[in-house]
């Protein structure tokens, strides 16, 4: 046991406030792991949010791993310590139930170092009786489990706030009981919002295409999200302060979902409907806040759609704190919303028009005009911030030459829209290759290919070559197709990621597919038939397929889809999960 990691964790909880301890065996022991730096992890608001759910129950004591940087993995590994708890340094693998909280596809590799780090068996199928139930939670969970399906006990699908306490409570009674760990597992699915994806076979053709799951005998031909249905019951904000993390901030969170109808979001789509936190909850969250003594970090899918959103600005300012929010909507932001973050001291406005030409944002649905971007860009140079970023994509569905020339003079036109008011300013474009995600209008197209990727980005670099003042972040398109086939991946997925695994991580990844025999293409490059079987379908969201390929149509054809309304029963999503809560209040 290497006594300079237990220091060096002992020093990591002496710099936080908030965090719960408990000695040693006096509850049920629970292991909460980010699957990347505790810089990253510990700004991941999920996180805090499940932390304090557990810690609050009067039988369990939630503790945190993650995954150690290279230097201190080296030192485990020269050791032989197993990767240490933060709050009381007790081994992985001790833990009878470990959670992980997945919210990038990249970070799969990380789960599996972490899993080695901690001396846990990586294949769930060679855990035995008294080995600990691996879980999952997250946005990566919820939209596709599968590639992750080797590894992983059970997967919490939907809100945490909701699922974990009848888990928690479904494990309990399996325990008391004496059940064998298959027996419990079948225990676990009865539970809402848990997915056992042991208790679920995929068929293949003589093609290799997925066309049938099978459900075992007992569990549920589909697992539903589940998803809180008022927010004001479940505060969400920064449980454990701490200077070491990514932002910085203490996070609260505004709002939940999305009504917009952006076609290629993900969370748009399966974190429905939306839901805002009351004016009145959220001063009291500011008022904890304030004690703390830092900037506040507005959480939500579009800060600047939250109905409050100049009030609680008010707010923030009166106690004297700063504010912080990721993006807003170009086409619902305040002057006060500006000046607050100005006055908060952000240099930087981001805004996601995410393409170039009207054609474009009319097949994904966005819903920006440049009017809107030029307005924002108004404000924010009345407020004094002079740096812009934009979030843009390539590889669009239906993307032609003409929208890509249409980034490079959308940009163009906003820079001298800048230079016309006599003002000096930056502008930043995020540009990242589309993925067609599961559970999106978009799940049927295949992703653009490398080639037209390459051939997008020459194009905008060659256009936006002469203005000093207008930079460009790209993602590398390999990094993006690895991402994409862990993204829409089946259970093939997860053996190639294993061996990826075991062969050194990423890198590996694209060789070990094809020693699998499989490809890139095999996930990326296919245009699916509408009635085709996906590997996420034991999954159900709330609304029915059918609505998305209408919504894919609709994309074809230029439509506009209005965001979401009162009394709106486009998707059904309210309408089922109002006849769900009934029958469960029943």
């Amino acid at each position: 046991m290497s006594w300079k990691i237990k220091r060096r964790l002992r020093e990591q909880l002496e710099r936080e406030q908030g965090y719960f301890s408990f000695p040693t065996g006096t509850r049920r022991a629970f292991a909460l792991v980010y699957p990347n730096s505790y810089f990253v992890g510990m700004s991941n608001l999920g996180l805090h949010i499940i932390y304090d759910l557990l810690n609050r129950r009067g039988d369990t004591a939630c503790e945190r791993f993650f995954l150690p940087s290279d230097e201190e993995q080296r030192e485990h590994e020269r050791t032989g310590t197993p990767l240490l708890s933060l709050e009381n340094q007790q081994p992985l693998h001790r833990f009878s139930l470990i959670g992980f909280a997945v919210s990038f596809e990249m970070d799969y590799f990380n789960l599996l170092r972490i899993l080695q780090l901690g001396k846990v068996k990586l294949l769930a199928a060679e855990r035995g009786e008294q080995d600990a139930i691996v879980l999952a939670g997250g946005p990566c969970a919820t939209f596709n489990p599968e590639p992750l399906s080797l590894f992983v006990d059970a997967f919490v699908i939907g809100e945490g706030e909701v699922v974990m306490p009848a888990l928690m409570d479904a494990y309990d009674a399996a325990v008391r009981q004496g059940l064998s760990r298959a027996e419990l597992l079948r225990a676990l699915s009865k539970v809402e919002g848990v997915y056992v994806p042991s208790l679920y076979a995929h068929d293949y053709d003589a093609s290799g295409r997925l066309c049938a799951i099978r459900p075992a005998a007992g569990a549920p031909s589909r697992v539903t999200r589940q998803w809180v249905r008022d927010l004001d019951e479940f505060p969400a904000h920064t449980v454990v302060v701490t200077d070491d993390t990514e932002f910085n901030l203490y996070l609260i969170e505004t709002a939940r979902g999305c009504g917009r109808h952006c076609r290629f979001c993900m969370a748009g789509y399966c974190f429905r409907q939306p839901r805002n936190r009351s004016l009145k909850v959220l001063e009291k969250e500011v008022q904890e806040a304030k004690k703390y003594e830092k900037r506040i970090g507005l959480m939500g899918a579009a800060i600047s759609d939250y109905p409050e959103i100049d009030a609680l600005c008010r707010d923030i300012l009166a106690e004297n704190l700063g504010m912080s929010v990721a993006s807003f909507r170009a086409d619902s932001v305040t002057e006060e919303l500006v000046a607050s973050l100005s006055r908060s001291g952000l240099r930087t406005i981001t805004l996601a028009p995410e393409a170039g030409s009207v054609r474009m944002r009319k097949i994904i649905n966005k819903g920006i005009e440049e009017e809107h971007l030029r307005h924002t860009v108004d404000l924010a140079l009345q407020a004094g911030i002079r740096q812009f970023r934009l979030y843009l994509m390539i590889g669009l569905p239906y993307e032609e030459e003409e929208d890509i020339k249409a980034i490079v003079d959308m940009t163009v036109r906003l820079h001298e829209h800048i230079r016309a008011k006599k003002e000096h300013a930056q502008i930043t474009l995020s540009i990242n290759p589309f993925i067609p995600k599961p559970f999106t209008p978009f799940q049927w197209l295949p992703m653009a290919d490398e080639k037209w990727v390459k051939d997008a980005m020459k194009t905008i670099r060659k256009g936006l070559a002469p203005y000093r003042s207008i930079r460009i972040i790209a993602e590398s398109p390999k990094s993006a197709y690895v991402q994409g086939v862990l993204a829409r991946g089946d259970r093939r997925v997860a053996r190639a990621l294993h061996r990826a695994f075991l062969a050194g991580g990423a890198k590996s990844f694209k060789r070990a597919l094809k020693e699998e025999g499989l490809s890139f293409a095999d996930f990326l490059q296919v245009r699916h038939a509408e009635d085709a079987v996906f590997p996420w379908d034991a999954l159900d969201m709330g609304f029915p397929k059918q609505y998305l390929y209408r919504e894919l149509q609709r994309a074809a054809a230029l439509q506009y889809t209005k965001p979401c309304f009162s009394g709106c029963t486009r998707c059904g999503v309210c309408d089922t999960m109002e006849e769900r809560h009934v029958s469960a209040q029943t």
